[in-house]
């Protein structure tokens, strides 16, 4: 098999060619066809988180390593233990894995799993042409999605549907703005309007970005660069807007969104960019607003998702299409801001 493996964290990617894995007890073989790439990518790559301050979270993982969370592929061979599965199979990969044996795992929350084998961080991901997937219960059929699209279900598509589903209800299209209109920004628009009724208004500091976002149903985008743009948005909400997801997750973007939302309003940070969250305290408790953060989904959040994704109620979003050989290139690419909605590499 052929991999695109890291020597070290922030050490260009390698071409390694080694022995195809084969499974065991319930354990599954996928070879992998495509594996959307992650801004999560770009942080495990460096190694590190930005605290701000200087101050950096270092990220375990193993050297080498191989990246890749957003796996679709098909399955090339099963354990003697593996049930519910069949060699030919196309399926998308759900890689937050948890240990299965600790209280937060037995309550359904394996994404909060800090020592499960997750799939692109501890094991090999989709960086590679195969992984290994330790039971059959983490696939999911795509339906009629698009194979280059289907993986991306699994990070962006699922990170958006649990942030949306913790600031749910929304009555009003005003009730919800949604920061940063990247890949998880954009699946968080598309999902807005097919699970929870609800056109967003849009921020990003992009405006090729914004104009793609009204064309796929945004009801307002706003430039937060602009010098009127926090009165805009008050302008059209009222001042009435309950919930802010936010997936950027910066300094800058944390600064101008939090003051968007009316009283008791709700905070939510997806994104990974990194840095500080700068407030004055006492406005916490005379506002009543509440910070929270969203980390991926559930594999009950991948359930529900999946289902709303084969009805064809999502429209998809735009996907550009490379080569796996040009790896290091796309993450590249992806720091510097130069992919429009999310990029996928695509093994031979």
């Amino acid at each position: 098999m052929k991999s695109y493996q890291a020597p070290e964290p922030g050490m260009p990617l390698q071409e390694v060619e080694s022995p195809t894995p084969k499974p065991s007890g319930k354990e599954v073989v996928v070879k992998t066809i495509a594996c959307g790439v992650c801004h999560t990518d770009l942080h495990l790559h460096s190694g590190a988180f930005d605290l701000g301050g200087g101050n950096k979270l270092n990220v375990p993982v193993p050297n080498p390593f191989t990246l890749g969370h957003e796996v679709f592929g098909e399955v090339v061979a099963v354990g003697p233990d593996a049930a519910n599965v069949s060699i030919g199979d196309k399926r998308i990969v759900y890689p937050w894995i948890g240990c299965g044996n600790c209280n937060v795992c037995s309550k359904g929350d394996e994404h909060l799993c800090s020592t499960g084998p997750v799939i692109g961080l501890k094991k090999p991901g989709g960086f590679g042409d195969h992984i290994v997937v330790p039971d059959a219960k983490y696939l999911h059929d795509a339906g009629d999605t698009p194979e280059h699209l289907a993986g991306s279900y699994a990070c962006s598509g699922l990170t958006a549907y649990s942030a949306l589903k913790k600031g749910a209800p929304y009555n009003s299209d005003s009730d919800l703005i949604i920061i940063g209109i990247g890949g998880v920004g954009m699946m968080g628009l598309q999902i807005a309007k097919a699970a929870f009724n609800c056109n967003p208004i849009v921020v990003d500091v992009d405006n090729e970005k914004l104009q793609l976002a009204l064309e796929n149903g945004a009801s307002a985008a706003i430039n937060p660069m602009d010098e009127d743009a926090a009165t805009k948005v008050s302008e059209i909400t009222g001042g009435n807007t309950s919930v802010a997801i936010d997936f950027v997750g910066s300094e800058q973007s944390t600064a101008f969104g939090i003051n968007l939302l009316r009283k008791g309003g709700k905070y939510i940070i997806v994104g990974l960019y990194g840095g500080e969250l700068k407030f004055p305290l006492p406005l916490i408790p005379i506002l009543e607003r509440g910070v929270l953060g969203s980390y991926t989904g559930s594999p009950g959040d991948m359930h529900e998702l999946m289902k709303l994704v084969r009805s064809g109620k999502v429209d998809p979003i735009p996907v550009e299409k490379r080569p796996a050989s040009e790896a290091n290139q796309t993450l590249e690419d992806l720091k510097n801001g130069k992919i429009i909605g999310r990029a996928a590499l695509i093994h031979d």
